[in-house]
């Protein structure tokens, strides 16, 4: 019988390691391609991030109805998003857009903090989108929540400086966002080390695009991603998140008119599972989701991917 050669490759690198929340959550650690056990030590599963606002005006009312009006009150909704096995909260404080004047920077963070004692799960802080105001919203929060290390979103090639240094000053984690690009992916890591942020305070978001918009072009980014870091780039070691949302941008996904798609809840549910599964294989280590059923399907497909 002729022996079978094997066929598992030996990298030199490994992705590097996040300690968030209170340290009781560790994202990266992989030293092959995700779910390939005989070249990946790593059993890590992909962390979910369960998709938080502190303002429902531009919320879908699709989402809404699937979470028994518990989104009222982030607060609630957090913990509704931890008891179906979330490991972190996403927060979105739209609230703090001026046009919408509902929330001070002192009053996110005073929010933040309510979360974060409330769940003790790690947090994704995100703004409401206007630079200026975000830039305050980050340091407010930095400053609100020193018990806990939170991830501040997001440091791009153009708006960096101020979150940076509000999460340095608060020993907080950083997500360098990069559009699609790997060779920005890099530049983004380089620009927030020689500003001061630590590599293990790093997270890399290269842009996910959903099923229908591109989805096979970030597949390629994300995997690219990887293997480089994995082949010896230690400018890309640092652990990857996805936001998945980007699904219920899909007109198909959502369309509630055409009776011949079918059923819309479901529909959505399974286009940002599918998103989120691509996102998994090619290296995300952390993957943002607004539907609860399709975060319950990639937590047991990402199970029953590793063998558990």
């Amino acid at each position: 019988m002729s022996k079978v050669p094997a066929v598992n490759e030996k990298y030199s690198g490994k992705i590097g390691e996040s300690a968030l929340g209170k340290g009781d959550y560790i994202a990266g650690g992989a030293d092959g391609m995700p779910l390939l056990s005989f070249e990946n030590s790593s059993k890590r599963r992909v962390m979910i991030a369960g998709e938080v606002f502190d303002d429902l005006t531009d919320y879908p009312e699709l989402a809404g109805s699937m979470f028994d009006n518990r989104q009222k009150d982030p607060v609630e909704w957090s913990l509704m998003w931890r008891s179906m096995g979330a490991d972190m909260i996403c927060l979105r404080l739209k609230g703090a857009d001026p046009d919408r004047k509902k929330r001070t920077p002192k009053d996110c963070g005073e929010l933040v903090k309510k979360i974060s004692d409330a769940t003790g799960l790690p947090i994704i802080v995100c703004g409401c989108g206007t630079p200026d105001v975000d830039n305050e919203v980050m340091k407010a929060v930095s400053e609100a929540v020193k018990d806990t290390k939170l991830i501040l979103s997001k440091a791009d090639e153009d708006e960096y400086k101020t979150l940076s240094s509000a999460a340095i000053a608060g020993k907080h984690t950083v997500i360098a966002f990069s559009n699609l690009d790997l060779n920005l992916a890099k530049q983004m890591n380089i620009i927030l080390t020689d500003f001061g942020v630590q590599k293990n305070d790093i997270l890399m978001d290269p842009l996910m695009a959903p099923l229908g918009m591109g989805l096979d072009y970030s597949y390629s980014v994300n995997e690219r991603i990887r293997l480089a870091a994995l082949t010896g780039d230690k400018m890309l070691q640092m652990p990857m998140i996805c936001d998945c949302t980007g699904a219920w941008d899909v007109g198909d996904a959502v369309n509630d008119e055409d009776k011949d798609l079918g059923d819309v809840k479901s529909r959505v549910t399974w286009w940002e599972t599918m998103t989120a599964m691509a996102a998994m294989v090619s290296g995300a280590d952390i993957v943002i989701m607004r539907g609860p059923a399709a975060a319950d399907m990639i937590i047991g497909y990402a199970d029953e991917l590793r063998g558990e």
